[in-house]
């Protein structure tokens, strides 16, 4: 039987948003393409899910948004990085890094 995607742990969605977009501005479909290969199929992301954190990073002055024509010719919001988001995401994988650490030295306790 195969395994279902896991759920994103609370709050790390717009981190891995941050991320895939620091690689280059994408549509939302894109992130979500991206994000899966990334996981390799552990995360698979719902519209919904990426529609709301898309509007609240862009609210946070994060990321920003323009129209643009896809690789097959239909208009799509193409979502890019800003320097603040560049350095919420630096931030972010520091406490990250600590969080998965503390987390690691838990689990391995005897």
């Amino acid at each position: 039987m195969p395994e279902k995607p896991s759920d994103l742990v609370q709050g790390t969605l717009d981190m891995l948003i941050l991320k895939t977009l620091v690689l280059q501005p994408m549509h939302g479909y894109g992130v979500a393409v991206r994000l899966e290969q990334m996981s390799q199929g552990v995360f698979r992301l719902n519209a919904g899910s990426l529609f709301v954190a898309f509007q609240r990073l862009q609210r946070a002055g994060l990321i920003k948004s323009e129209w643009k024509a896809t690789e097959n010719s239909r208009r799509a919001k193409y979502y890019a990085l800003t320097d603040q988001g560049r350095k919420r995401l630096t931030s972010e994988k520091r406490e990250w890094g600590k969080q998965v650490a503390a987390i690691a030295r838990i689990l391995e306790a005897s």
